[in-house]
């Protein structure tokens, strides 16, 4: 049982949808991004989801893009978004870490040396976007073994042939992508999103956590009601690339959580 596993197994004993946040670690600064995500189980963050900045970030639209950029202007790198976690576990040990990203910095790594490092540093789960399936025994397997969840994401276009495939060796939750196309990019609509929902959850015990397109506490609390919960990034995103304070910035991501929560 990972800290996920915990998380919704009391979410489902108190009736209650889940929120998840993302923020991009190292965006604007190291010790900003940390500040932001020290605050976010206070705001109602039930899973903090940690973007790992990449050079080349081909699932994400231009928010998410300019944050990765900014992080990495900063000087953040995958030893320095580990280092964070680090110091955010120093007071929390309970709230779940997702760390989302691609391959790349952590082949670099060395797989077998970033699972060691990811474990260590309190990472309990991963979404790797560039990994598909048939790629398994690269890191989904490994980092199973090692005791992280491995999430997936499946999309509109994941029809009933292929679904199968993106479930086999999932664990902590399954991803759902409301929208094709890129983070940022439209809204979801929950008359689109619950028959797709019904149709992985027929296929799986695992919850289903709904994602892109999702700007409002009232798109928050929509999705959430026909998922297991919901995950909000580029507006969070956006707050933070506004120079907003810190406080308004987890107040924003209070009123998305209270959404979802309301489901």
């Amino acid at each position: 049982m990972t800290r996920i596993d915990d998380t919704f197994a009391r979410l489902r004993a108190a009736d209650r949808k889940a929120f998840v946040a993302y923020i991009m670690a190292g965006d604007p600064s190291p010790e900003a991004s940390l500040t932001v995500m020290r605050g976010l189980p206070g705001a109602g963050v039930d899973i903090i989801e940690l973007g790992l900045p990449f050079t080349d970030p081909m699932a994400d639209g231009a928010t998410i893009q300019l944050a990765g950029q900014r992080a990495l202007e900063a000087g953040m790198t995958l030893q320095k978004t580990l280092a964070m976690v680090r110091a955010f576990r120093a007071d929390d040990q309970t709230t779940p870490i997702v760390l989302m990203g691609y391959y790349n910095p952590i082949y670099s790594r060395g797989v077998e040396t970033f699972l060691v490092e990811a474990r260590e540093a309190g990472i309990d789960g991963l979404i790797v976007v560039d990994l598909p399936p048939e790629e398994d025994d690269e890191l989904c397997i490994p980092a199973q073994k090692a005791g992280l969840n491995f999430i997936r994401l499946a999309t509109p276009t994941t029809d009933d042939k292929r679904l199968p495939k993106v479930l086999t060796n999932t664990s902590g939750f399954v991803y759902y992508v409301s929208i094709t196309g890129i983070t940022g990019a439209a809204a979801a609509q929950s008359a689109d999103v619950a028959p797709e929902v019904a149709r992985i959850k027929a296929r799986t015990d695992l919850p289903v956590i709904v994602g892109f397109g999702i700007r409002t506490p009232e798109t928050s609390q929509a999705i959430a009601a026909v998922a297991d919960g919901c995950v909000v990034g580029s507006a969070i995103v956006s707050e933070i690339a506004s120079g907003k304070p810190v406080a308004e910035v987890l107040a924003f991501v209070k009123t998305l959580a209270d959404g979802a929560h309301r489901a």
